[in-house]
């Protein structure tokens, strides 16, 4: 059983309509206003190496009780994907870490091609990094315009995702909520 902690925050001003949510996997601060996370923090859990691998076929993405998130509905007839912020992949050695990942808290609008192409490849190199090294990873949304959904979803500006290893910042990375003008994730490096 994936056991969750929900804590309503109206601290660091942040507004009362924002939760943060941890399990043992992944912690998240969404915005019930927005629909969309804030800031996603993980541990990648499994590597390449990992022979052991749950499929994620037949998962499909689930709301939290109590809080109020996008719906399949946002994903529907646009250019957005629903971008896992913490990676199935890098918890697919584990049944529950897996599961735990298809929630609507854990995914944001991201643009397809962003999401299958660079995004994809950063999130790969984070599991070799981790064949060797302890990797935390920060991924903080923003959201500079009020473009939304007609659900009112806020439809994300952009993406930092700050990659630690073994303690110290390794990298950071900034990649705007567009089609990606480049394939490799170096160009969107910032740190």
């Amino acid at each position: 059983m994936i056991k969750y902690l929900l804590i309503l925050l109206p601290l660091f001003g942040l507004s009362q309509d924002t939760v943060k949510v941890s399990n043992n996997y992944f912690d998240v601060i969404y915005s019930q206003k927005y629909k969309q996370p804030l800031k996603v923090t993980y541990s990648v859990l499994c590597n390449q190496k990992d022979s052991t691998k749950y499929s994620r076929v037949g998962l499909t993405f689930k709301g939290y009780k109590g809080v109020i998130t996008s719906t399949d509905a946002d994903y529907i007839n646009n250019n957005f994907d629903k971008g896992h912020l913490a990676p199935a992949e890098d918890f697919d050695c584990d049944s529950l870490g897996i599961i735990s990942t298809f929630t609507y808290l854990n995914c944001a609008l991201q643009h397809y091609l962003l999401n299958r192409g660079v995004w994809k490849s950063l999130e790969e190199f984070e599991r070799k990094l981790s064949i060797n090294n302890t990797i935390r990873v920060e991924v903080i949304i923003e959201f500079k315009t009020n473009k939304r959904l007609k659900s009112g979803t806020l439809i994300p500006s952009g993406f930092t995702k700050t990659i630690y290893m073994n303690g110290k910042v390794f990298h950071s990375y900034y990649f705007p909520n567009i089609a990606p003008k480049y394939k490799a994730f170096t160009h969107y490096q910032i740190t």
